[in-house]
């Protein structure tokens, strides 16, 4: 592993939750959630064919934020212990979305990754129409939202209420605290997959737009992104993959509680 591998591994998971989070998505919420308080999923990472470390992502059990009643939305990542020797990574995502799936309410982001470590929030605003984002407590000029904005992980859980069709586009906007964007994702086909764990999925496998994101992947000329996601009701990803000029990271899931 190289200086540029050590890092995008482990992001390569994060892609989950935070690539994922640019799907952004269009389509009517349905009355009935794919999601409820109890769910977890776990997921391997590799880099090539090398293990990597192990991601989750958690609806915890609803949170009152303002006033108001929200789902709880939790991604946790950490580098194994091989990796931990060149790059360790301890990584924990709370986002807060109202009930109905409308909006984002609150975000808070610990990131332990190497020497680079962060403790951000993001305050929604809703009246005045701001997002006010801080690192360590030092807060920075409140953004206007644009409507119906989520965050990173709250947009991914959106994503998960939409109606896919083969062909089909999805967008939503979403905001970091810092600036905002419309995100836009590409339903390109119905496939089965085996995962290495030997599990065979029915799935829509979907491609996000690349504008926003930076990184190894702005830096590497034809980096992709996919995702397979269950074609059933509950739209749980199964495999993540990228690629960029270091290789190609994976991500796959071992183990799914979907029971509240």
């Amino acid at each position: 592993m190289n200086k540029h591998t050590k890092p995008w591994a482990m992001r390569t998971i994060i892609a989950l939750a935070i690539l994922t989070a640019t799907l952004p998505t269009a389509g009517a919420v349905e009355s009935k959630m794919p999601f409820a308080p109890g769910e977890k999923l776990e997921y391997q990472l590799r880099w090539e064919s090398i293990p990597a470390g192990k991601a989750w992502l958690e609806v915890h059990a609803m949170k009152e934020i303002n006033g108001e009643p929200t789902y709880h939305f939790v991604m946790r990542a950490e580098s194994n212990g091989f990796v931990d020797i060149f790059y360790k990574v301890r990584d924990r995502i709370d986002a807060y979305a109202d009930v109905g799936m409308n909006r984002s309410m609150r975000y808070e982001k610990k990131q332990r990754e190497g020497e680079h470590h962060k403790e951000e929030i993001i305050l929604f605003d809703w009246k005045n129409n701001k997002a006010q984002y801080s690192n360590y407590g030092k807060k920075e000029t409140p953004i206007d939202l644009m409507a119906g904005s989520f965050d990173p992980l709250s947009a991914f859980y959106f994503t998960r209420t939409a109606d896919f069709s083969i062909g089909g586009q999805l967008e939503r906007a979403i905001t970091d605290g810092q600036k905002n964007v419309i995100g836009r994702l590409k339903v390109v086909a119905r496939e089965t997959i085996t995962t290495f764990f030997g599990k065979t999925y029915d799935t829509y496998r979907v491609e996000p737009e690349m504008n926003h994101v930076g990184g190894v992947f702005k830096e590497s000329k034809d980096a992709k992104i996919e995702l397979w996601v269950t074609a059933d009701e509950y739209r749980i990803p199964v495999r993540v993959k990228s690629k960029v000029a270091v290789g190609h990271f994976i991500g796959e899931l071992i183990s799914a509680n979907t029971s509240p």
